[in-house]
């Protein structure tokens, strides 16, 4: 069905409430395991319809922001949803705790019992207000970036539609939009504060609520890191400050030399070349259409995917002022249908979305065919794998969007991109885990934080007077800090993994897409360092991985 055509009712939650307390009960009663799985495929089927509107609705909010209706909507469901997700825990209780719970983690899988225990300890009833508060804080951060109107020339822009003029090959351009961008950020510096300060407190008041010290552990149980801790992943970060950041800031010199600088700034750092970014060329529907033509030819896998998101037009890619900033792949339950949301701006990154979101797109298209419902529940960190990855197994294609030579440039660039968002990702994480381990510091303390992480992470980088930046504010525009709290090490831990593909198909393409195939196609039926061993992949946790990484890429 086409996306247009998807039709929206407004979930009664009082009546979904009600359809789950007999599914609870019909549970209890159960006399096999069986007959319980039985019942628990009707929870499929009540959980489908409720996550099918919901999701309608997100979509729709994020496509025109300006839209009153689904405005309300959306704020209807940052309400309701917390008290219907802690029935759904409650539910799981039933499974957890069932006499026939070996049956029951035969049918579903031991990962997805690890993820109700990880679930029922991360919500009560006590929090739902709490909850419903900090949904509220989220929505309103990412209104308030969705509101910038940005001066130029006789055009106002919103943040995605200044992006262009952000890496424009003239330097001059460049720097008038980071001072544009700087201005706008300024203006709303306080209410930026204000937003971070009351989240930080709301979801340390969550997690003492629920027994913990900190929000630190609770945000790991949120993020559902079921077979990895923060021991593996400081161990991580070690490894990236020890081996990854030179290899970063080489590849940072040779920016500067490549731009005849005597200095790197911030607003030079994102251009790759004296000719400005490898451009795409055409219209944002010609890019539509070379998309089309890369999926047909990359496998037969990939052409009746893309061939169905076309056909139900499952791409809003267009940008447009009332369009909220970003990109994202979503996917509706009872339709099968993943969702892309992106705002082409003429920039390379309108590559990207084709590649990357399409990656994540085809995943939970080949995942469709799973009855098994909690196989999708897939971790952050998996699931960028399957995106990260799709972005290098596409580069034969890129001429389609860039032409012969360009493409070259712009392969080169993806991987300067890829190489240099480690060290930074890394240093997201390590910024809130210093927050969260520490939630009374004052918005000027954080500020510092970042400054010093900065210092070790991206040595090189100095602002040249942007004001907003240099008062160690950069983190307050990711918005990942404000609506995914410890989301961002995933980005880390899955590009890592790209690279393993990228260095695997430089040498076997053929085996490393089998591999690729068969780690979409398992979802999460396996933990997450059970899914790369499986598809022959080594977890960067371990010692030495990030250096043999290095200097496969450095070759």
């Amino acid at each position: 069905m086409k996306f247009k055509d998807m039709p929206y009712e407004r979930i009664d939650f009082a009546k979904a409430k009600a359809e789950l307390s007999e599914i609870m009960e019909k549970s209890k009663a159960a006399k096999s395991g069986e007959e319980q799985f039985e019942i628990h495929k009707e929870f499929y089927q009540l959980n489908d319809k409720i996550q099918t509107q919901v999701t309608l609705c997100s979509i729709r909010h994020t496509i025109d922001t300006t839209d009153e209706f689904y405005e309300k909507e959306q704020n209807y469901y940052d309400e309701q949803i917390p008290e219907y997700s802690n029935m759904c825990v409650e539910y799981q209780k039933i499974l957890f705790h069932s006499p026939y719970k070996q049956v029951l983690e035969e049918k579903i899988g031991q990962v997805a019992f690890k993820n109700m225990e990880i679930a029922m300890k991360s919500v009560s009833e006590e929090i739902i207000p709490l909850m419903q508060e900090e949904n509220t804080l989220v929505t309103e951060y990412e209104k308030l970036l969705a509101s910038a109107q940005i001066p130029w020339g006789e055009e106002t822009l919103n943040l995605s539609l200044l992006t262009p003029y952000l890496k424009h090959k003239d330097a001059k351009i460049r720097r008038e939009a980071q001072e544009k961008q700087n201005e706008f950020f300024l203006s709303i510096q306080d209410k930026l504060d204000e937003l971070y300060d009351k989240l930080v407190k709301n979801r340390t008041l969550q997690a003492k609520k629920l027994g913990f010290e900190t929000y630190t552990p609770l945000g790991y149980l949120r993020m559902q890191r079921n077979c990895y801790g923060r021991e593996e992943i400081e161990n991580l970060r070690r490894q990236v400050k020890e081996v990854w950041v030179p290899f970063a800031e080489s590849i940072f010199e040779k920016r500067k030399e490549r731009l005849g600088l005597s200095e790197l700034s911030y607003t030079d750092e994102v251009v790759y070349s004296p000719k400005g970014n490898p451009q795409p060329e055409g219209t944002p529907e010609e890019i539509l259409q070379a998309g089309q033509q890369m999926y047909e030819e990359l496998s037969s896998e990939t052409k009746e995917f893309f061939d169905f998101m076309m056909d139900n037009e499952l791409l809003d890619v267009f940008g447009r002022k009332t369009k909220a900033v970003g990109g994202y792949m979503t996917y509706i339950p009872d339709y099968k249908s993943p969702f892309i949301f992106a705002n082409f701006n003429g920039t390379s990154g309108d590559v990207d979305v084709m590649t990357h979101e399409c990656g994540h797109a085809f995943q939970g298209y080949l995942a469709a065919a799973d009855p098994i419902r909690e196989h999708a529940d897939i971790g952050m960190e998996t699931a960028e794998i399957h995106s990260m990855s799709m972005e290098f197994f596409t580069e034969p294609w890129y001429p389609l969007f860039f032409g012969k030579e360009t493409a070259q440039e712009y392969t080169d660039m993806h991987l300067e991109d890829a190489v240099i968002f480690v060290p930074y990702g890394c240093m997201v994480d390590e910024f809130q885990h210093i927050i969260y381990d520490n939630p009374n510091l004052t918005p000027k303390e954080r500020k510092q934080v970042w400054k010093d992480l900065e210092r070790d992470y991206k040595p090189h980088l100095f602002y040249d007077g942007l004001e907003f930046f240099e008062n160690g504010c950069f983190w307050q525009k990711q918005h990942h800090i404000y609506s995914f709290p410890l989301y961002y090490i995933d980005y880390v831990i899955a590009q890592l993994c790209a690279f393993e593909y990228k260095i695997w198909m430089d040498k076997d393409r053929k085996a490393a897409w089998q591999s690729y195939l068969k780690l979409c196609r398992m979802s999460a039926a396996k933990f997450h360092t059970e899914l790369l061993e499986e598809a022959g992949l080594e977890t960067p946790f371990k010692n030495g991985v990030l250096a043999k990484i290095v200097e496969n890429l450095k070759k």
